[in-house]
């Protein structure tokens, strides 16, 4: 049977680590690599693993790869804070790894809850995400600030078992994580593309489309309130992420409308 690494960071995180801890006592290993954590967390990780790292804050794609670094077991799985693993994907990760995997690494789908409700639509889900996979065979991009991912050079497989992802329980933490992500996401776009220039149709018809394609093309109806929220929430996400793709251009002299047009997108 192959051991199981399990890798985490925090920071603030005590409202879900609990959760998130629980959901995978039964690995062989939890690392935990937190980044400065005020609140209880240190203290309620400390109740389920020895393994804990203090190190300050490098980015979401650095840090990940430092704690892969640390992982002692051939396989290993990477959940975040505000995620648990359910009961059916723990029992298909044990059996699988009772045996010998035919892949290098898998992709589990996760279902998020939006303020208190579970997206089914919208473009949200499955939201297959690869984390689980042979260590020495998996590596994540350092490039990008936000939406980093996992990659292994190998085959990678689809497991059923679902991940759940605990997003917003309160309107304004969407908010507070959109500036910060928004921030994060206009530098990555500019430096990708540093020809790129946001025209003034940008600010209207890309936040609109967004929100047509999450709410009529992807179903978002059928999540009810909450599927409405996230919808004109994602839209408002699109156009601020282009405001502040306009406000650098314009810092850098290049703010005015026009020229090779944008295409930032989540």
């Amino acid at each position: 049977m192959h051991k199981l690494s399990v890798i985490i960071i925090t920071r603030d995180e005590e409202k879900n680590i609990e959760r998130c801890l629980k959901s995978v006592l039964w690995a062989d290993e939890i690392v935990v690599v937190d980044s400065g954590s005020t609140d209880r967390t240190m203290a309620i990780a400390k109740k389920h693993t020895r393994k804990i790292i203090q190190r300050e804050w490098p980015g979401y794609a650095a840090q990940k790869a430092f704690a892969l670094g640390r992982a002692s077991h051939d396989w290993v799985l990477s959940i975040d804070a505000d995620e648990e693993v359910t009961e059916p994907l723990r029992e298909e990760i044990r059996t699988l790894l009772e045996g010998e995997p035919a892949c290098d690494g898998y992709r589990i789908p996760r279902k998020a809850n939006f303020l208190g409700g579970w997206i089914t639509h919208c473009g949200w889900y499955p939201d297959y995400q690869l984390r689980l996979f042979r260590k020495d065979r998996a590596s994540i991009s350092t490039t990008r600030r936000i939406h980093e991912g996992f990659e292994v050079a190998g085959q990678a497989g689809r497991l059923n078992g679902l991940i759940h992802h605990y997003t917003f329980t309160a309107i304004h933490q969407y908010f507070d994580t959109m500036n910060r992500y928004t921030d994060l996401h206009a530098r990555d776009r500019m430096e990708a593309r540093p020809g790129l220039r946001v025209r003034c149709y940008h600010f209207i018809l890309n936040p609109l489309s967004k929100f047509l394609r999450m709410y009529a093309g992807k179903r978002g109806f059928l999540d009810g309130w909450q599927g409405f929220l996230l919808c004109w929430f994602s839209s408002i996400y699109t156009l601020v992420l282009y405001a502040k793709i306009w406000e650098m251009q314009k810092r850098n002299g290049k703010g005015r409308m026009g020229g090779r047009s944008a295409d930032a997108t989540r």
